[in-house]
Parts: C-alpha cells; sequence; structure tokens
C-alpha cells in the first residue's frame, strides 16, 4: 500500500524554498553594502578612483574565467550594447563610491536606487504607480533639499550614479537578447578593464597603494559583486522575480545600518524619512507587481 504526500508535506517544501530564497536575497543585499562598507574604507589611501578600479578589474578578470566571450563572432550589433554596458557600469560604480566619500554610504545608495525605480516605474502603465512616484517624490525631496550643511555634489554624483543604473539595465537587456548567457556582462566587463588599467596605472604612482587598502578594495570587489552574484542566481530558483524584486527594495535600509555599524555614519531624522519615503515608494510597486503578475498567471 502506497503513502501520498499530504498537502501539508508539499507547503512545508515550498515554506522551506521560500525562506532560503529569502536568506540569500537578504545576504546578498547585506553582503553588497558590506563591500561598499570596506571600499569606503579604503578610501583615505585610494580614494573611490583607486576602489573602483581594483573593483572593476578585478571582476573583469573573474568573470572572463568562467565566462568564454566568442570575440571573433561578436558583429557590430553586439557590440553597441557591450560598450554601453561597459561605460555605463564604470560611471554608476564611479559616481557612487565618490558619492559615498561625500554623502555617506545609507543616502549615497538610497539616491543611486532611484535609477532602477525610474525604469520600472517608466515600463508600468497602472494608475496606482502615480502614488508610488508621489511617495519616493517626497523623500527626494527631503534628502535633496538645500541646507548649509548639504553637499550638493555628492547628491549629484549619487544622482549620476542613479542615472548610470538605469542605463545600465537597459543595456543590460539588450545584451542579453543579443548575446547567449553572460558573454554580454563578461565582454563589458572586459571593455572596463582596457579603460581602467591605464587610470589605475597612473593612480597609483601618483597614490601608492597599501596591502591593506588593496585588501580592502579587493574585499570590495568579492562582496560587493561576486557574492550578490552568486546569491542573486540562486535564491531566483526559489522565488519569483517579483518576490526578490520586493526584498531588493530595502536595500537602502541595509546601506544605512551597514553606514551606521563598519563606518559610523550617523544620519538625522530627516534623511531617515527620506530614504524610508523612497524605500516604501519602491516597495509598494514592487509588492502592486507582484500580486499583478499572480493575478494574471492565475487567469491563463
Amino acid at each position: 500500500m502506497t503513502t501520498q504526500q499530504t498537502p501539508a508535506h508539499t507547503c512545508s517544501g515550498t515554506e522551506k524554498r521560500q525562506l532560503r530564497g529569502t536568506a540569500l536575497a537578504l545576504g546578498s543585499g547585506i553582503s553588497n553594502q558590506a563591500g561598499a562598507a570596506m571600499g569606503a574604507m579604503a578610501f583615505g589611501v585610494l580614494g573611490p578612483v583607486g576602489v573602483v578600479a581594483i573593483r572593476q578589474i578585478l571582476t573583469a578578470l573573474v568573470l572572463n574565467v568562467f565566462v568564454r566571450v566568442t570575440w571573433g563572432r561578436l558583429s557590430a550589433g553586439q557590440w553597441r550594447p557591450i560598450i554601453g554596458l561597459a561605460l555605463s557600469f564604470s560611471m554608476m560604480n564611479l559616481c557612487l563610491y565618490a558619492a559615498i566619500e561625500r554623502i555617506g554610504l545609507g543616502l549615497a545608495v538610497t539616491l543611486e536606487f532611484l535609477g532602477p525605480l525610474a525604469v520600472a516605474l517608466a515600463g508600468s502603465r497602472r494608475a496606482t504607480d502615480a502614488v508610488f512616484v508621489l511617495i519616493a517624490g517626497g523623500g527626494v525631496l527631503l534628502l535633496v533639499r538645500p541646507g548649509p550643511s548639504t553637499d550638493l555634489l555628492g547628491i549629484l554624483l549619487a544622482l549620476a550614479a542613479a542615472v548610470g543604473w538605469a542605463y545600465y539595465i537597459l543595456f543590460n537587456r539588450s545584451a542579453g537578447a543579443r548575446l547567449p548567457g553572460l558573454q554580454g556582462t563578461a565582454a563589458a566587463s572586459a571593455c572596463t578593464t582596457v579603460l581602467w588599467v591605464p587610470v589605475a596605472v597612473f593612480w597609483f604612482l601618483q597614490h601608492p597603494p597599501t596591502l591593506l587598502a588593496l585588501g580592502l578594495a579587493a574585499g570590495c570587489a568579492m562582496l560587493s559583486l561576486l557574492v550578490p552574484y552568486v546569491f542573486d542566481l540562486l535564491c531566483l530558483r526559489d522565488l519569483s522575480a517579483a518576490t526578490f524584486g520586493v526584498l531588493t527594495s530595502i536595500n537602502p535600509i541595509w546601506a544605512v545600518l551597514v553606514g551606521m555599524v563598519l563606518l559610523d555614519q550617523q544620519p538625522g531624522w530627516v534623511e531617515l524619512a527620506g530614504i524610508g519615503l523612497i524605500v516604501l515608494g519602491a516597495s509598494l510597486h514592487s509588492l502592486v507587481a507582484a500580486r499583478s503578475q499572480r493575478v494574471q498567471h492565475s487567469a491563463l
């Protein structure tokens, strides 16, 4: 006589996968911000330029070891998104780390997060998204309000990083549609190396690195790029893309907490309110998007 698996057992397995996926998604966000904090710890010796140079070069080396790019077969149509990825990725990271140096990790990451949020909202046709835009916009107004202590250059750098992230998403979609697997990402990272190696040589001649600073920059590359990439791949096996989006929406909160713990950066109440509004707007958008996907799926 055979026994049938009960629905309770099935739910238990589903719950375990969701818990595992949630833990990986949260771990990815924490690792990303911890890596950024490690990079910030090396600013005193390397500066943002030196940290980003090491970050970009190490990432390219690791990716191109595991992903083989068929360089001789790339067409002009494939090269365009690759070059776009390389330029937008470099712009995003350089502007972000320069902003972190001036305005702190939490505020810089929150403003940079406006890039993917803008891309997501621009592709939506739901009327409710106008409310989420207003909520996030209120947060932006609180964060960029003029005052005697406002670092306008730092804010502009963070917003430039947001623009770079938005273009990175768009170019990444194009590269993913035109090249198989991770070839687009690997090729773009190799192109960034071509750009950053001469910059790194010149910069380090002017700013001699220490072993500790190099180790911090290497840790930044591992924790803020490679570990999150692996965690994201694994967690997407257990979570829907919409649920993953909801969990990703709280990354600015991790940035604030990591900045407080590791960098002793204490944001004011107005900054915390602004960050909270942006996170709220992004989270609500992701929740509504997830619900819409479930409704569309059940209707099929």
